[in-house]
């Protein structure tokens, strides 16, 4: 689409063809214009037409380009004939008044660059062409979005042509005896689920004694690490009894039953506050329940505690502080699924449940030593879950065991009719299967580079002896990072009005990477730009089927962030498991560095936690968790604990 062609003649009122050679090509460009269906901006009115706008607009989107003058809002056209079609930029001019300066500024922030008669032109047209386009938020007819509506598109992360996932439902658990029950309180607590569940299924252990072994926990040890944001003592201990009950009358529900769990604070729990972290929304108490708790709830799971999470989901740090990572105090858990990372590692619940967008859950994981395990986009329905990213939230579980991680998913996996992106899918899982033969993708270069460590290259040694054959894979060179711009659009579109009308500036985190700063930011993004990065997603996505059509799994440094963005734009699951320990000699965080406050240094070093990330093809968790338990087994460091806890 090009400017008009005729114009406004300031003098004499009259439409006039500026040029010769815009008069050879106005009974064309009507033509043209007359014969394309468009509907009018909002704030448009049907009744003029395209001829009227060639005639009386400031400018058009339509024809050859050319300079103008503008008509003033007290111009009028004159009647259409009968059966023209509306016109872009037909409406009244609206808004604030802009300038070429405006332009000028403004073409900074999104790196463009105009030429003086384009940014002339652009200026004199906004208010008739797009200023209208914002009505829908500033008026007079404003729409408001409720919380749970949904773009109109929808991500798909399964490509034209292709088939995903296992072509089975089976799921076939360990049947290891899981020994006498510990004497000491605190070796109960850190058990594995797959323990405890056959204990309390052998009524040798209570789901009463075991919740009340985790409220005193939590009591005594959460002071240090505030990742509890609400402990429902009383609702905990019902639903402890009742399972209790249930269980001495052999209605036994399955793995789960009796067994204590925490969720990140942001999917909603009835008559049970659910905050996002966020100063705003510390007294909202929601009446009904996420889709993932009440699975786990009809499971006969005890919800224990709301966990904490990075205000609005973003790092570590909520209205209560920051959480802290129980192997070194002296440091944030990670984030921005901090609570369940440092709740699950201290042995104050059995499991948890977080959520990922952008690596909170496999960072907090790795920070904090447990397993996460990020499902593919659209396994698990975030019904009831704070949006932050329509096209890249996930919720998954987070444990102190591979398998563990896999029974959680079992009861929270399949569609529900409130997230329209969640969609049917089998799990093909069985903890002694064969790791013999799969293929595990790796770029040796990421291996020799920070931030991969000697754990990592010890993990694909491993993974050689367990009978896997690790094959070299590559990708392309291109910028990742331009696929964060959906997130910052998206996230910004999810809390617009908190921005709009700077409840923002309550949010304990004031610093330029925070949201508040990031989403007024957001709202400077071209909308051009988003599209072109969602295509460019897509091409992403291409290059993963590419990959993966040679290779069962990835095996890759947790923290790289190249893969950390690509596989969460394009959907993969992954799964993040200690694998060894690393020292360290400075705390590590998740916020850009500031100067005036300085991160603690340790001499000598501190001995941390370090996991190792396996990448999986579309819906296949199953594989990855049989290869995840393989590979636990053969570090055998997993039971090892956090000091003081």
């Amino acid at each position: 689409m090009t400017a008009n062609h005729g114009v406004f003649d300031r003098d004499t009122d009259e439409s006039v063809c500026v040029t010769d050679r815009v008069t050879k090509n106005c009974d064309l460009a009507t033509t043209q214009i007359r014969t394309h269906d468009t509907m009018p901006p909002p704030g448009g009115t049907m009744s003029k037409s395209r001829r009227e706008f060639l005639t009386t607009a400031s400018i058009g989107l339509l024809g050859a380009a050319t300079a103008f003058e503008g008509q003033t809002e007290a111009q009028q056209p004159t009647e259409g004939p009968a059966g023209a079609p509306p016109a872009f930029g037909a409406g009244p001019a609206v808004g604030p008044e802009v300038s070429s300066a405006t332009f000028a500024e403004a073409e900074k922030l999104v790196q463009v660059a105009l030429h003086d008669d384009e940014r002339s032109e652009a200026a004199q047209s906004w208010r008739k062409t797009m200023a209208a386009l914002y009505e829908r938020r500033t008026g007079p007819r404003k729409v408001a979005l409720e919380t749970p509506l949904a773009p109109y598109s929808r991500c798909d992360p399964v490509l034209p042509g292709q088939k995903a996932g296992p072509a089975r439902d089976e799921f076939v658990r360990s049947n290891a005896d899981p020994g006498p029950l510990p004497a000491s309180d605190e070796d109960i607590a850190h058990a594995p689920v797959t323990k405890l569940s056959r204990w309390i299924e052998q009524r040798k252990l209570s789901s009463e004694r075991l919740t009340q072994i985790y409220i005193q926990r939590i009591e005594r040890l959460d002071p240090k690490l505030r990742c509890v944001i609400t402990l429902p003592r009383d609702h905990a201990l019902g639903q402890a009894k009742k399972a209790d009950t249930e269980i001495a009358a052999g209605k036994y529900r399955g793995p789960l039953h009796g067994i204590p769990w925490g969720v990140k604070d942001l999917a909603d729990t009835a008559g049970i506050p659910t905050t996002y972290g966020a100063e705003f929304y510390r007294d909202r108490v929601p009446s009904s329940d996420a889709a993932i708790v009440k699975r786990l709830n009809d499971a006969g799971a005890v919800l224990l505690a709301k966990l904490s999470l990075g205000a609005l989901a973003l790092n570590d740090i909520w209205f209560g502080g920051q959480t802290m990572n129980p192997w070194l105090l002296e440091e944030g858990a990670s984030g921005s699924s901090a609570g369940p990372g440092a709740a699950t590692a201290a042995g104050l619940v059995a499991f948890s449940i977080g959520s990922e967008t952008g690596g909170s859950i496999v960072s907090p994981a790795m920070r904090c030593g447990v397993t996460g395990l990020r499902p593919t986009f659209g396994r698990v329905p975030r019904t009831g879950a704070m949006t932050l990213c329509w096209s890249l939230d996930k919720l998954g579980p987070m444990t102190r065991y591979v398998e563990d991680a896999a029974l959680v998913l079992r009861e929270i996996t399949g569609p529900d009719p409130g997230d329209l992106s969640s969609v049917p899918s089998k799990l093909d899982f069985n903890a002694s299967g064969k790791v013999k033969g799969l293929r595990v993708g790796y770029l040796p270069r990421w291996m020799n580079e920070r931030p991969a460590t000697e754990v990592d290259r010890v993990a694909l040694e491993t993974v050689k002896k367990l009978g896997m054959t690790p094959v070299e894979v590559s990708i392309p060179d291109w910028p990742y990072d331009s696929l964060q711009l959906i997130l910052f659009a998206e996230g910004a579109a999810a809390f617009e009005e908190f921005t709009l009308n700077r409840k923002m500036n309550e949010l304990k985190a004031q610093v330029p990477d925070a949201w508040p700063n990031l989403f007024r930011q957001a709202r400077f993004l071209s909308a051009v730009d988003f599209v072109q990065a969602d295509r460019f997603r897509r091409k992403v996505a291409e290059e993963m089927a590419r990959v993966f059509a040679d290779v069962d799994l990835l095996l890759v440094p947790s923290l790289r962030d190249e893969m950390l963005t690509i596989t969460n734009f394009t959907g993969q699951p992954s799964l993040t498991l200690r694998a060894g320990f690393v020292e360290v000699t400075q705390a590590r965080s998740d916020w850009a560095p500031d100067p005036n406050h300085p991160l603690p240094t340790f001499h000598p070093p501190r001995r941390v936690p370090h996991g190792v990330t396996l990448i999986g093809r579309l819906f296949e968790e199953g594989a990855l968790c049989t290869a995840g338990i393989a590979l636990e087994q053969a570090f055998a460091v997993a039971g090892e604990r956090p000091p003081g806890f």
